[in-house]
């Protein structure tokens, strides 16, 4: 009788720890806050590209949270996605519905006929080589971030990986806090003290000084 109360203790003992396993963690995410876009309009992306990136990112972003059940490593990737989604198209309403969602602790609907990681992996890759050949900064630097993207996307793709890889031993590593730092706002002009402005001196008119009076001549 003894052991069979002690096998009872053992089962729910377990059952227990089982039900502890599913309690689903709380998601943890810090909104993001774009306030200004790292890129210009200078950027070798026309608006309409830039909206339809931002979109597969932010989808790309809400896939991986929902099939990783909201790990940690697909939290962070996410953020990575979702933070260069915003910097692209800062109302990109995907990005922000994604993004606002996951700053609730919902977890994202996953988008129907979405790209899958394989397929997105190569657009960033054959974008980012069409941006290395306009030679600007911020082209510059999008197409690093693409290729980085694209092989932490497909690792097996190895064009992908071997653009990340060389990008990184020439550059070194990218800085994506790039994305997320205050941009400079125009610098508003000081109001001046009014005790400081002096009234513009006013021309002192000098009346000219009047000849002698000239009487006519007498008539004869």
């Amino acid at each position: 009788m003894k052991r069979i109360w002690q096998a009872v203790v053992i089962f729910w003992v377990a059952l227990v720890g089982l039900r502890a396993d599913e309690v689903v963690k709380p998601l943890l995410w810090v909104p993001l806050k774009i306030q200004a876009s790292a890129f210009s309009s200078d950027l070798g992306m026309l608006d309409a590209e830039r909206q339809e990136y931002a979109t597969n990112l932010a989808n790309c972003a809400a896939t991986g949270i929902v099939q990783a059940k909201a790990s940690a490593g697909s939290l962070e990737e996410a953020r990575r996605l979702l933070t260069l989604a915003l910097n692209l198209s800062p109302r990109n309403k995907r990005s922000i519905i994604v993004n606002f969602q996951l700053g609730k602790g919902l977890l994202p609907e996953v988008a129907k006929g979405d790209y899958s990681p394989q397929v997105l992996a190569r657009l960033l890759l054959t974008r980012g080589q069409l941006l290395t050949k306009q030679e600007s900064s911020e082209n510059l630097l999008l197409a690093r971030m693409f290729f980085q993207l694209a092989a932490e996307l497909d690792a097996k793709n190895e064009d992908a990986v071997y653009a990340s890889e060389v990008d990184r031993l020439d550059h070194g590593s990218v800085d994506w806090a790039l994305l997320t730092r205050p941009r400079p706002s125009p610098e508003a002009v000081p109001t001046p003290d009014k005790e400081l402005v002096k009234e513009p001196l006013k021309e002192t008119v000098v009346p000219r000084a009047l000849g002698p009076h000239i009487s006519p001549p007498p008539r004869p």
